[in-house]
């Protein structure tokens, strides 16, 4: 059983809050750099692979983080990550000051941003399944998109006020500041540790990421997940990746309005959550879920098909994509957060974050040579198409509605019950 604290929102709070200020930082730091990249060359290729160089570390280092995490102390993780953003941000400011950044020194730092991301996101989601009552960690993913979707509508024009007052390398400092606040909660809090049930049958990290590996592979609810972020991610993230040149060339706009098409997404966010956190959703988790695929498809197409200068249409497109994201994804995650094991958590959500990336590097490599030839909105007609055939696959496959049963993975061994280590470092129940 999990540990259930006298007082657990304390806790989770104190470290969620200095998390929210380590968001902020990043997505002012994405915002400038992305734009700093947009101006500087103006290229649908650099763009593509400013994203490629942010996605390729998660999916090589994925499996093996999870493995990590599910060994190591979850806390400590956590503080590495965030110091080595920190020291990321403050190498690409010092660059900036001295005049000597260069386009290749974006895509090392993203690179390094991203593998650093790999070790930390895991390292909270199985830290938040111990520290919060299962009943409450659906209203807990609530609160993660919405505060995603507050983060989307205040960092896009945040970052371009900034970038109008302050010099990048400013803007880039305000991150280091970030994450050190979102590292001084961790000094205090301390995270309870899954008990290794697994320990004696998997002494080596390689046998760690094996066992993940077979975990996923029994269960083929999973394994659905992963085929479809795969399809989603090779349609989706190349057209949002180009979001800034569809604003420039076809909507004639500008920081401010690239700032604003983003805020619409996070605005539809922040309304989704709280529609989700009201309405509950379908009794049935994964009927959510598709609602919102097919939600978020019909908002990309609705981005494709915006006439020259219409930028009212991209915003409602925005905005339809962004209210479909939490129903899509939060009942979908609490479901895992319930159903997987606790010391496997960190491993599967890894493979699955691995898995949902894998196809990413493609889809990025072909968009900015196929946007260049033939132009950028096809890649949106191409996306809203896909994901709502998707969301309608997704409502017939069976093993979804089995995960939500309770039903095991094929051949999984018979569960124990879970000891976890209390912060004394005796069992609780």
């Amino acid at each position: 059983m999990r540990i259930r604290w006298r007082s657990w929102l304390a806790p989770f709070l104190t470290i969620w809050i200095g998390q929210i200020f380590s968001l902020v930082g990043s997505g002012l730091v994405h915002f400038a750099v992305i734009w700093w990249l947009t101006l500087r060359t103006g290229s649908a290729t650099v763009l593509a692979t400013a994203t490629l160089a942010g996605t390729l570390p998660g999916i090589v280092l994925g499996p093996l983080a999870g493995a990590c995490v599910d060994r190591w102390n979850r806390r400590l993780v956590m503080m590495v990550s965030d110091g080595l953003v920190a020291a990321v941000s403050a190498g690409l400011a010092l660059l900036a000051w001295s005049g000597h950044l260069a386009v290749w020194h974006v895509y090392v730092a993203m690179a390094l941003r991203s593998a650093a991301g790999c070790f930390h996101w895991p390292a909270m989601q199985a830290s938040t399944t111990l520290l919060v009552p299962e009943e409450q960690l659906t209203r807990i993913s609530g609160m993660n998109q919405t505060l995603q979707g507050i983060l989307n509508i205040v960092s896009p024009p945040l970052g371009a006020l900034l970038m109008a007052a302050l010099p990048l390398h400013g803007v880039l400092t305000i991150d280091v500041a970030t994450a050190a606040l979102a590292i001084l909660p961790l000094f205090v809090v301390v995270i309870p540790q899954p008990a290794r049930t697994d320990a004696a049958a998997a002494p080596s990290l390689l046998s760690d990421v094996r066992a993940g590996l077979a975990y996923v592979w029994r269960w083929p609810a999973i394994m659905g997940v992963i085929v479809m972020a795969m399809v989603i991610n090779l349609v989706f993230n190349p057209a949002f990746s180009l979001l800034p040149l569809l604003i420039t060339r076809h909507m004639g706009g500008e920081a401010m309005q690239l700032g604003s098409a983003n805020s619409a997404f996070g605005l539809g966010i922040v309304a989704g959550g709280v529609l989700l956190s009201v309405w509950g959703g379908f009794r049935r988790a994964v009927y959510t879920s598709m609602a919102g695929i097919i939600g978020m498809g019909i908002g990309v197409l609705v981005i494709g098909c915006a006439p020259d200068s219409a930028l009212w249409v991209v915003i409602a497109g925005m905005l339809l994509a962004g209210i479909s994201n939490p129903l899509a994804n939060a009942p979908l995650f609490a479901l895992l957060q319930r159903t997987v094991a606790p010391e496997m958590q960190g491993r599967v959500f890894t493979v699955l974050s691995s898995g949902c990336g894998a196809i990413t590097p493609l889809g990025l490599a072909l968009a900015g040579p196929i946007a260049d030839a033939v132009g950028i909105r096809p890649l949106y007609w191409v996306g809203g198409v896909v994901a709502m055939l998707l969301g309608v696959w997704g409502l017939r496959f069976r093993p979804f509605r089995h995960m939500e049963e309770g039903a095991p993975p094929p051949s999984a061994p018979e569960a124990q019950p879970l000891r976890v280590l209390a912060p004394e470092g005796h069992a609780g129940e």
